[in-house]
């Protein structure tokens, strides 16, 4: 299915499996092996045997936001460093460096991200991202869905820009303040959005991690006010130059599914916190949805567990067109690999509408 897959769920057309994605599966290098029998200990041979394990897979989609406004944001000097656990193989995406160049509310509340980070010539950005979007949809060959995407979006940027200690600390000291902040980093963001409208794209991935694991990190009337305008702005000419537009964001954001959708996000990607069958209820007639199997059940399960988490999401899903399943949030490298390969297998027996 794969692409065809991919664009039949973006366009509410039913197919005879439910389609799938994951994310980062691709990269746990043991079940790569397993699945396409290429010796993925050798460091050559990594990037084809990750194609191949997607096109294994059948990925209804490529999760990706494939040019990155934080760089932009670090190259400043005026990004946080927030340090980072252990993920991939190895911990080598380990960090224990933490500083914030904010030292004080004051200095948060008065920063102009839109002045600080420059404004970008938009028929060389446009280029640029035309040029990064090709080369990602020739290597894949067709298998599946690519796309364009802004991962720092708005909330996440703000994330980039103070860390969260500072971030929270400046929104509850002075929330006018802390809000023109807001509006400075939409205007210096919306200039990518309405680039990669221009560019060859079908697909757009708009990822924010608006909320924490138990909910928003602010009260929700805050958002109603200054994130979810900025949405629509944003989405706009992507929406206009006929793109499919999807939402990611971790944790649990199940009370702002009007919100979203109200604002144009024709497919959102959800990990096990939020309420999927809610979602469905309501808007699986008119959106598509993505998720949402508990990576955890893959990690500690029994066989049973997880056949039993697979059934959860299908029977959740498979009446509605726009449903694709997914592992939320990642397959990360610890998982059994033989746990990966049951929950394919119960996806397989279990995905025939």
């Amino acid at each position: 299915m794969s692409y065809k897959s991919g664009m039949n769920a973006l366009n509410l057309k039913m197919t005879d499996r439910v389609p799938r994605t994951e994310y980062s599966a691709e990269n746990h290098w043991p079940l790569v092996k397993a699945v396409t029998g290429i010796d993925t200990e050798i460091e050559e041979n990594r990037k084809k045997a990750s194609k191949e394990f997607i096109r294994e897979w059948d990925y209804a989609f490529k999760w990706d936001t494939p040019y990155s406004l934080g760089e932009h944001i670090q190259k400043s000097g005026f990004g946080t460093s927030m340090g980072h656990a252990e993920y991939a193989e190895g911990g080598k995406d380990f960090s224990p460096e933490v500083n914030c160049p904010f030292k004080t509310v004051e200095a948060a509340l008065s920063f102009d991200p839109c002045k600080v980070y420059g404004e970008f010539e938009q028929a060389g950005l446009v280029k640029k991202l035309n040029a990064i979007y090709r080369e990602n949809k020739d290597s894949f060959g067709g298998s599946t869905v690519t796309m364009g995407g802004v991962y720092h979006t708005l909330f996440s940027g703000l994330i980039e820009i103070f860390g969260w200690e500072m971030l929270l600390l400046a929104l509850g000291t002075d929330e006018k303040k802390f809000n023109k902040v807001v509006e400075s980093y939409f205007n210096w963001s919306k200039q990518f959005f309405e680039a990669w409208a221009k560019t060859g794209i079908e697909v757009f991935m708009c990822h924010d991690d608006i909320c924490w694991s138990n909910g928003p990190v602010a009260a929700p009337a805050w958002y109603k006010k200054n994130i979810f305008p900025y949405y629509k702005k944003l989405w706009q000419p992507l929406l206009a130059a006929g793109k499919k537009l999807i939402f990611t964001s971790d944790g649990k954001y199940d009370m702002f599914y009007e919100d979203i959708t109200g604002c144009g996000a024709g497919m959102l990607v959800f990990e096990p916190y939020n309420d999927m069958e809610l979602f469905a209820k309501k808007f699986g007639r008119t959106h598509g949805f993505v998720g949402n199997a508990d990576t955890r059940i893959l990690l500690l399960g029994t066989k049973e567990d997880i056949y039993r988490e697979v059934e959860r999401c299908i029977n959740t899903g498979k009446t509605y067109p726009g449903f694709i399943l997914a592992v939320g949030n990642h397959i990360p490298v610890n998982t059994p690999v033989e746990n990966a390969l049951y929950y394919n297998e119960a996806y397989v027996k279990l995905s025939k509408r």
